[in-house]
């Protein structure tokens, strides 16, 4: 999505706002609860096997990488939905998993 901003120059800029944290700010519990839904809805095909998607987690939660609200800072991405994906890899140069 694209805003109009008038800039330092006094022309008129357009300004790239992320619709995921615009939802995000306004309501985080309804959030989260969304993705838990999609998570729990993926396909057997796409999802990581449970013991997969838990091995994943815990070399997440030991990153120094991982924010405090569940988000890679390297790509940006909610860790558990990028565990839970068969096809996903971390994105670490070193990959943890």
């Amino acid at each position: 999505m694209c805003q109009n901003k008038t800039g330092p120059s006094g022309k008129t800029e357009k300004l790239r706002v992320c619709r995921k944290c615009l939802l995000y700010a306004e309501n985080r519990e309804a959030f989260f609860q969304r993705l838990e839904a999609y998570i729990a809805n993926l396909s057997e095909e796409d999802r990581a096997g449970q013991t997969v998607y838990e091995a994943r987690l815990a070399q997440c939660a030991a990153c120094r990488h991982l924010t405090a609200d569940g988000m890679c800072r390297l790509c940006g991405c909610y860790v558990e939905l990028r565990a839970a994906l068969r096809v996903r890899r971390c994105p670490d140069v070193v990959r943890r998993w």
